[in-house]
């Protein structure tokens, strides 16, 4: 596998939250009641895998190993951007569910949110795909791609921990208030 595969795949599972968080979004608008402990995991999953796993691996590896070359790095400065953004609208998902739990009206701004995140995730990930087929077919090369895989394997704890959260996006596609 090549670090932009694996990237890819990362793409794959963070598509799997995009539909979750979507759905989510629109059942609680419907009035349909999901617990917090769905709604804490769908943050976490955003926080620890999204966020802490994925982003990090685009922006402490393979953006600067594009941007090396002198080249995309236009498209890299909006994609950091768009990280930010997608940042923001997480912890605004965390607070609103904060209040949420602790007795606040709060619903709708998690709706909103969640929904807002949604649609982020659905154009980011769209130009992000664009993006990595350009770095790899004109920019990366075989032995840099190898390399950067193995960066991203190397560390178990992170290994370990996606297949954690792996387990818990199948587990909230299952639940009843995904699946209407």
């Amino acid at each position: 596998m090549s670090a932009t595969n694996q990237l890819r795949a990362d793409h794959d599972q963070v598509r799997r939250l995009e539909k979750i968080v979507s759905k989510c979004a629109d059942e609680l608008y419907k009035g349909t009641k999901i617990p917090f402990s769905d709604l804490t995991k769908i943050t976490i999953i955003i926080s620890e895998f999204v966020d802490s796993i994925h982003h990090s691996r685009e922006e402490d590896s393979y953006f600067p190993c594009v941007a090396s070359y002198d080249t995309l790095k236009e498209e890299i400065r909006k994609f950091m951007i768009e990280h930010e953004f997608g940042r923001n609208i997480a912890r605004q998902i965390s607070h609103h569910l904060k209040r949420w739990k602790d007795g606040e009206d709060a619903q709708e701004p998690v709706s909103r949110y969640l929904r807002t995140y949604a649609i982020f995730l659905n154009d980011h990930l769209n130009k992000e795909n664009k993006f990595f087929d350009d770095a790899e077919a004109n920019v990366l090369s075989k032995e840099e791609e190898i390399e950067m895989y193995e960066q991203y394997r190397s560390v178990f704890a992170i290994v370990k921990k996606v297949e954690e959260l792996i387990t818990e996006i199948d587990y909230l596609e299952n639940q009843h208030w995904a699946r209407n």
